[in-house]
């Protein structure tokens, strides 16, 4: 079930009405006019027309150029395998090197295909850093992938008779939740947590709650099943709730620390009995992330465009930088894509910290990037934080390889500054000297471009400043 991000998670919007210092004043005159032009101008958007389907974008009708799209060429329009149901799902983990380990199962009617959902028979969603695939027994499968041009891209596979070709159409009813308010009017994924009755519907009076790595964990979980050790903490995973005046009654300690899910359903008919509480926090994270890389790639694409259009109908000479609007924007969205990939406000865990099966960290970490100390930012705690150095591993995404260059450069330049700063801003001031410290070296060895913009200094000044003094100019 994948759902909206709270209040907390709007982006930093620059104040109205203050450009930014040192614009030169024919740039500030082309901001000036710029609601005025477009009125008028051919770049005024056409009505109810969302901004994903307009110029540069064109979502919905722009051939997708991703993982998905090529598999499906490389089948050549027959069908590679016979396969269907549960050996079919593990064919398509397999070819798409996606970890069984990473399922996650949830029983509230939030998705889909609802109709086939309930509490006793929740559905499974896997996951690998690019792409996500979900299954219901007896149901189709839904694939989500990212795609350097168009961000998320949603498919289904209808995989159930073995005599038709396989094929992955895209699915414009999804947009109407992950193309809506909901995901900021951006096409993304949601993870929300409900107060399911005993039929997996929502308790609507109760209210919801959107996921992400900085929410509590008495918030989560509501429709979802979780296996693992939390502690004296509680949440709201494996429970129904039943409707009261005050919206939904639970006793959250029926669902607490549970080892198996057999008793709740038949676990048979899946590839894995369990729904790692691990691998649910992991999950979360990245659904957050993804969000905020997409988002900003086909924001900052989008004012750009904008931006060069404008000044082409002004008379004006095409700027080769952003500037005006579209600097805003970059500047923004890369606060936003920071935020994210530094775990700010990252909820606490409880005391003796957190315990799944073992099983997802071993397939989580198989394709780990480790520096010349061994270090990887796929490195697990979860004794008191979910990752050993708290800068996502996110950075090695296609979604933000994809970034545009602008913005990728801007978000580079940031996060050198945040991380070398002697006194970072307040926003990271959770990340220590010696972390962020370690966080550099790391990126440094193992994300391409990041060297560039902040080069690990040389013995000389190495020496200088464990020496205090300041070393001798090149002759």
């Amino acid at each position: 079930m994948i759902a909206p991000f709270s209040a907390r998670h709007q982006p930093c919007l620059p104040r109205k009405g203050t450009p930014p210092p040192g614009l030169p004043t024919r740039v500030l005159a082309l901001a000036a006019g710029t609601a005025a032009l477009l009125a008028t101008s051919s770049l005024a958007p056409a009505q109810g027309i969302p901004d994903y389907d307009l110029p540069p974008i064109e979502y919905s009708s722009r051939t997708p150029t991703n993982r998905i799209s090529r598999l499906e060429a490389s089948f050549g329009g027959t069908r590679p395998t016979s396969l269907t149901g549960a050996p079919l799902l593990r064919w398509l983990l397999e070819t798409n090197r996606v970890p069984v380990e990473s399922q996650v199962l949830v029983f509230s009617k939030t998705s889909l295909q609802r109709d086939l959902i309930h509490p006793r028979q929740p559905r499974s969603i896997y996951f690998s850093d690019d792409l996500y695939i979900g299954w219901v027994p007896g149901g189709l499968m839904e694939v989500t992938v990212t795609d350097p041009e168009l961000g998320m891209v949603f498919y289904k596979l209808e995989g159930r008779d073995p005599a038709r070709p396989l094929r992955f159409e895209r699915d414009a009813e999804c947009l109407s939740c992950h193309g809506g308010s909901m995901t900021r009017n951006w096409p993304g994924l949601m993870v929300r947590s409900v107060y399911p009755d005993e039929r997996g519907e929502p308790i609507t009076s109760a209210g919801s709650s959107l996921v992400a790595h900085d929410t509590p964990i008495d918030d989560r979980w509501g429709g979802w099943y979780v296996t693992g050790a939390h502690g004296t903490a509680r949440h709201l995973g494996n429970l129904l709730a039943k409707p009261s005046e005050r919206g939904a009654e639970v006793d959250r300690d029926k669902g607490a620390n549970r080892q198996r899910l057999d008793d709740f359903f038949p676990t048979a008919p899946y590839l894995r009995p369990d729904s790692d509480i691990v691998a649910l926090m992991v999950f979360e994270h990245q659904v957050m992330a993804h969000n905020r890389l997409c988002e900003a790639s086909l924001r900052v694409r989008k004012w750009s465009h904008y931006q060069r259009q404008l000044q082409k109908e002004m008379g004006e000479p095409i700027s080769p930088v952003p500037v005006g609007t579209a600097l805003r924007v970059i500047n923004s969205e890369t606060e936003r894509v920071l935020e994210a990939l530094l775990f700010c406000e990252e909820a606490a865990l409880p005391a003796g910290g957190i315990r799944g099966a073992g099983d997802f960290e071993r397939g989580f970490r198989a394709n780990r990037r480790p520096d010349r100390q061994g270090r990887s930012l796929k490195d697990l705690d979860f004794k008191t934080r979910m990752f050993a150095f708290r800068c996502s591993y996110m950075v090695y995404s296609e979604s933000f390889a994809a970034l545009p260059a602008e913005l990728k450069s801007s978000v580079f330049a940031r996060l050198r500054d945040v991380l070398s700063a002697a006194t970072p801003p307040a926003r990271y001031a959770h990340l220590p000297g010696t972390e962020r410290t370690a966080i550099r070296e790391i990126l440094r060895e193992t994300l391409e471009g990041y060297a560039a913009v902040d080069p690990a200094p040389t013995d000389e000044k190495r020496s200088a400043q464990t020496s205090g003094t300041t070393p001798a100019p090149r002759g």
